[in-house]
């Protein structure tokens, strides 16, 4: 009976091994994905792709809201120093928009829960980082009215953006969800759900 209980634990234990590992992978590819985007020729600071945010949406889904509020501080704090352009201009665009996107998209999660996919939650997110980055451009930047009219065109970038996002990101997640680390093949030889991480929200 020891024997069994004992196996049970290292079995428990090497999983969340395995999604801390995969969270610690996640971290990484969003700053390089992030300071790679950064580098790209841009017409202005705030029109990004925003390929680091599907690894927040993925993160959000597999392992709920703290995990996904980690990964948006991470890259935007690791990419800033990277690109030597901490408290920069492009640093206080990066974290407004990060910031409020995150806020609606955990937001989001928490309030549908099932009812909201990837997509939609991107595609908040997405407008929320363009409303968040366009409020520091006025009060840091350029305070002039025709800043407020490209508001339409970078809206309308940021949620094409944001839905392109949200569909790579359910295809991430069905390849993931079919992984041991997140109940896939361990759930299917046991019947046991997948277990959730310490000190976070159980993904829904």
């Amino acid at each position: 009976m020891g024997t069994l209980i004992s196996s049970v634990a290292e079995a428990e234990e090497l999983e969340r091994m395995r999604r801390r590992i995969f969270l610690g992978l996640f971290a990484a590819l969003a700053v390089a994905l992030h300071t790679l985007e950064a580098l790209l020729p841009s017409p202005a600071p705030w029109f990004r792709l925003g390929f680091a945010n599907i690894l927040t949406l993925t993160a959000l889904f597999l392992y709920g809201g703290r995990a996904a509020w980690s990964l948006t501080l991470t890259r935007i704090g690791v990419g800033s120093l990277v690109l030597g352009s901490l408290f920069s201009p492009g640093f206080f665009l990066s974290l407004a928009g990060g910031t409020l996107a995150t806020a609606l998209m955990v937001g989001a999660k928490a309030l549908f829960g099932q009812r909201i996919g990837p997509v939609g939650v991107s595609a908040l997110g997405a407008c929320g980082h363009a409303a968040g980055q366009l409020l520091v451009a006025w009060l840091l930047l350029v305070r002039h009215p025709g800043l407020l009219n490209l508001f339409p065109l970078f809206f309308l970038f940021a949620l094409g953006t944001g839905i392109a996002n949200g569909i790579a990101a359910s295809l991430l997640l069905d390849l993931l969800r079919s992984h041991r680390a997140f109940g896939g093949s361990t759930e299917r030889s046991t019947g046991n759900p997948p277990l959730p991480e310490k000190n976070e929200r159980t993904p829904t």
